[in-house]
């Protein structure tokens, strides 16, 4: 019996019943850690993109996740003092406008995933790990050694930005506007995984001599599949900053990729709400022992190992079986 679908919707309303939970036990911190759920499982999910699909294993996509959290921040400092960032040739100035800020955001790591994934797709295996590797360890450099915007201290991001007919300033108004993001991306995850193009880049995966046979690129196909990875990364990254008040290098560190690539790992590689599963389970385990031992990445890597060697489908996969599509 397929499972998947009944999983799939646990899953996909986990995240809402620890928010109201925790609004009806007036525990608003569990809204802030079921908001971190859906940011990490957005930006998980684009990498799913690439990586569950196309077998991308980019160990980069922290550099999008940071160059969305920079355009939160850098957008809504120079809104709050009514500063341009551009004077010439035309006079851009900032933004609290969420779908603003997002937009910045999908443009400009679109554009820079275009020419990093133009170069590094040329290779596979091991050596585009570490070029997509080289690449954010580029520019983390160029954010820790830009003074304008804090440096390698980071930079505060002034006010929350505001999304139309919702209070963002509130727990519930942030994470509304958190969990419909993520459900949007799931929603594109899922379509480009049901289309041509979603069996184009799989195809790709196993075997690129037989799909370019058939008149297929497979270097196009993985190149688009990188691209729009690397824009619903960026859109987590925006909303992370805000959630924090703070962007950071750090967002933008080889740990932060590796971290997204645990959280698929657990989940499910290639599953639709693996990302999900994963993000639930790791910002639990982060709280719950985080709290009790400053060592909690050992259990982490004691359930990840459990995971890879028992349950090579991920926590949905062991829920789920082996449906068609889970």
């Amino acid at each position: 019996m397929n499972r998947s679908i009944p999983v799939n919707v646990v899953l996909a309303l986990l995240p809402v019943g620890i928010a109201l939970g925790a609004v009806a036990f007036d525990e608003p911190f569990f809204v802030t850690l079921a908001t971190r759920m859906a940011i990490l499982a957005l930006a998980a999910t684009g990498l799913n993109l690439a990586l569950g699909l196309g077998g991308l294993v980019s160990f980069g996509h922290a550099a999008f996740f940071g160059i969305g959290g920079y355009a939160a921040g850098i957008l809504a400092t120079h809104a709050l003092y009514m500063q341009p960032i551009l004077t010439w040739p035309v006079e851009i100035g900032g933004t609290d406008s969420m779908p603003a800020i997002w937009l910045v955001a999908v443009v400009v790591a679109g554009l820079v995933a275009l020419g990093t994934g133009a170069i590094s797709l040329r290779t596979s295996g091991v050596y585009f790990i570490m070029i997509t590797l080289a690449f954010a360890q580029m520019i983390y450099y160029f954010a820790i050694s830009w003074p304008a915007y804090g440096g390698e201290d980071g930079l505060s991001v002034p006010t929350r930005a505001v999304f139309p007919g919702v209070n963002t300033a509130t727990p519930m108004g942030f994470f509304a506007v958190c969990y419909g993001a993520l459900l949007v991306g799931v929603t594109i995850f899922a379509i480009l995984r049901a289309s041509r193009f979603g069996a184009a880049l799989q195809a790709a995966r196993q075997n690129e001599t037989r799909l370019a046979a058939v008149g297929i690129a497979p270097f196009r196909i993985k190149l688009v599949a990188f691209v729009l990875s690397a824009m619903l990364t960026a859109v987590a990254g925006a909303l992370f900053a805000d959630l924090n008040r703070f962007a950071s290098p750090s967002m933008m560190s080889w740990q932060m990729s590796g971290e997204l690539i645990v959280l698929i790992i657990l989940g499910g590689t290639g599953r639709l709400f693996g990302p999900v599963a994963g993000a639930v389970l790791f910002v639990l385990i982060e709280h719950l022992l985080g709290g009790a031992t400053e060592r909690w990445q050992l259990f982490l890597g004691l359930i990840l190992l459990g995971v890879v060697l028992f349950a090579r489908g991920g926590m949905v996969g062991l829920l789920a079986g082996k449906p068609r599509h889970g």
